[in-house]
């Protein structure tokens, strides 16, 4: 429902423990504030004081028993996670169902549970008049506050499902009929029990019941962050509003070096994620395939910097304001994030596309098939296959025409202020 705005109000923000969502959130945040709004985040406890620099007011969460000892950086369980189950990301997607997307779906169920308690004081603390929570999975004391409930998907958004569309998770291409419906019948092999067991459990806190299979409900207001040019094609109803892009203006200037930037050779921006960096093996083969082309590499090398060395036309660091990188690229190769898809987009970036598990394959095979780059086989593509297609997609003059129009469009279209406009109206 919307009402009129009127006076100031308090935004409680609860963004999954990851920087895609909570750099969204971020985002939609500042503008809030700068609207003379209150804003809260409801962060996991290794956020701490990254979040009151913006302006924010912190409350900090457990999303499993504190490990003792130095404070860890953010989401850094699930870089350690990606780590140690980087194998199966070369399994084909169905395989990925028991192997990868089920013990996620655990994790996060667990951290859930465990929070659940912490995030009913947080509400009573903070009396918010609107909780807006960017994640994949539902935590009952949000949706049981006197307070507007809006859902954010900062995912791709096939993480609300429909039978016209591929299911998500799949990487399937529009029409495949057949497709669609075999993996959705591994999926409800592989998950309905535990769905059902976390369906109970959300009812037993008081929380409406949850659609089948799903692991997250419908808020009052629901938005999702995608743009027009790679979204499906299929009504999502009145209750949901797409946001083209939402790009965070928080990021501080960069210096590159010498020679960088200056207009003689095209610039790749190579980024694999906070979490698929920590695949050290893959990120080492990329780079090494992007050796002394004719083309200078910035590099976003992730948590496990220390362990990857760049070339001389290369440039990069553990972490890089991407927001600020982007623009500079002549060519974005990407792990498909929604993040670095949907800024991307909004940059104007052609994107070669190396998914390795969650939505990065509905994103890879959603920017492929609607001609904004191109998807490759992640762990099967040669060196020569990567330098080929990036020959190809820098040569292409017509595919760098459509991106530039699409980015015009989506800029026009101002996502965060859109956002802001949103929430400020929702009860």
């Amino acid at each position: 429902m919307m009402a009129p705005v009127t006076s100031r109000r308090t935004f409680l923000f609860a963004p999954e423990s990851a920087y895609g969502p909570t750099n969204n959130c971020i985002g939609i945040g500042r503008r809030l504030l700068e609207r003379g709004h209150r804003v809260v985040f409801a962060a996991e406890a290794s956020w701490a004081g990254r979040l009151v620099p913006y302006g924010f007011e912190e409350e900090l969460i457990d999303l499993a028993a504190p490990v003792s000892g130095d404070a860890q950086d953010p989401g850094q369980f699930w870089k350690d996670y990606v780590a140690a189950i980087a194998p199966e990301f070369a399994t084909a997607t169905d395989e990925q169902l028991r192997s990868v997307i089920r013990p996620i779906w655990e994790e996060l169920i667990a951290g859930a549970r465990y929070a659940e308690d912490q995030l009913r004081d947080v509400v009573a603390r903070t009396r918010p008049d609107v909780i807006v929570e960017d994640n994949v999975v539902g935590f009952p004391a949000l949706v049981t506050a006197d307070s507007a409930f809006v859902r954010i998907v900062s995912c791709n958004p096939l993480e609300v499902p429909g039978e016209s569309v591929a299911p998500a998770f799949s990487g399937l291409g529009e029409g495949d009929v057949e497709g669609f419906a075999r993996f959705r019948r591994a999926y409800r092999a592989t998950h309905l029990d535990l769905w059902r067991e976390f369906n109970e459990w959300y009812v037993s806190r008081g929380a409406p019941a949850l659609p089948e299979l799903e692991f997250i409900g419908r808020g009052d207001l629901n938005l999702y962050v995608y743009p027009a040019e790679l979204d499906y094609p299929r009504a999502m109803g009145s209750a949901w509003h797409r946001v083209e892009s939402s790009v965070r203006e928080t990021e501080g200037d960069v210096e590159l070096p010498m020679g960088f930037a200056d207009g003689r050779r095209p610039i790749l921006y190579f980024s694999l994620g906070s979490l698929g960096s920590a695949d050290v093996a893959l990120m080492r083969r990329v780079i090494d395939a992007l050796v002394g082309e004719s083309y200078d590499v910035i590099v976003s090398k992730g948590p496990r910097a220390s362990e990857i060395e760049l070339a001389d036309n290369m440039w990069g660091a553990e972490f890089l304001p991407q927001t600020r990188l982007l623009p500079l690229a002549d060519l974005v190769i990407t792990h498909g994030g929604n993040n670095t898809v949907t800024e991307s987009m909004h940059f104007g970036k052609p994107m070669l596309v190396m998914p390795l598990f969650w939505d990065q394959y509905d994103n890879a095979q959603r920017v492929s098939e609607r001609g904004y780059g191109t998807r490759v086989a992640t762990y099967e593509a040669t060196a020569d296959d990567l330098r080929r297609e990036v020959a190809r997609l820098l040569g292409d003059d017509a595919l760098r025409a459509r991106c530039g129009a699409a980015s015009a469009r989506i800029r026009a279209a101002d996502g965060l202020g859109r956002a802001a406009d949103l929430l400020e109206r929702a009860h």
